[in-house]
């Protein structure tokens, strides 16, 4: 008699862990201010993919060894929207660079997981920002561990080329050509100053025309009364 046969259970790698993205407005804000604009840095570069709060599964048959991380930036792989990074079907390239965004709501076991996490499963750069102290911690594989930067005022991502700049009441974030990371207000009203130069730049031109059309009618009267009076204006004087 023949031995039945099952069929292989399918694995079920789930694009939602259920929880919330973030805590609270602050937590949110710092979160798409970073990943928006690493998306922006990154436009021109079809191999370059950013996510936020996307489901990273390292592991084929392993569902539940899964993070999402609040930013993620993965070199080698294409853009284009994913469900979740499965490393597998991803040339087994795991994310380089990580952010997480703290909350009140974070706890030391948490953190310290995550931190296990990203150090076994190959991130090179980590980088754990607090917008409630300004503190911002970083790490980067020396070998095969994750190890503490030393100083983050000033710091240049080796991966990304942004500088980490802690001087002030909050973190800011540039870009190589040294422009400041923005939120989408101050993206919104920096594209709205810009058409409006572009119509005051518009308008000085359409003045400038009429000017000149301006000058020329009155240069056509002028020559129309002398010739009323017997004067040739194009007559050259001697």
């Amino acid at each position: 008699m023949g031995v039945a046969l099952h069929p292989k259970k399918e694995i079920i790698y789930p694009e939602s862990d259920g929880q919330p993205m973030a805590e609270n407005t602050k937590q949110f804000r710092w979160i798409v201010l970073i990943k928006e604009n690493l998306e922006t840095l990154f436009q021109d570069d079809p191999q370059v993919f950013v996510a936020g709060d996307l489901l990273w599964y390292p592991v084929e048959g392993e569902p539940e060894v899964r993070r999402a991380p609040d930013a993620m930036v993965v070199f080698g792989r294409p853009k284009g929207d994913r469900g979740s990074y499965r490393q597998w079907v991803e040339d087994n390239i795991a994310p380089q660079v990580v952010f997480e965004v703290l909350s009140p709501g974070n706890t030391l076991k948490e953190m310290f997981e995550k931190l296990t996490f990203y150090d076994d499963h190959g991130v090179e750069e980590y980088y754990i920002y607090d917008p409630d102290t300004n503190e911002l911690t970083g790490l980067q594989r020396q070998g095969m561990r994750l190890q503490p930067i030393d100083t983050m005022d000033g710091w240049i991502s080796p991966r990304l080329g942004i500088r980490f700049d802690l001087s002030g009441d909050e973190l800011q974030i540039f870009a190589p050509n040294g422009t400041r990371f923005l939120s989408h207000q101050e993206l919104q009203q920096r594209a709205t100053d810009a058409e409006q130069r572009a119509t005051d730049a518009e308008q000085r031109a359409t003045d400038a025309e009429q000017r000149a059309t301006d000058a020329e009618q009155r240069a056509a009267q002028l020559a129309a009364r002398l010739r009323a009076l017997g004067i040739d204006p194009d007559a050259s004087v001697e």
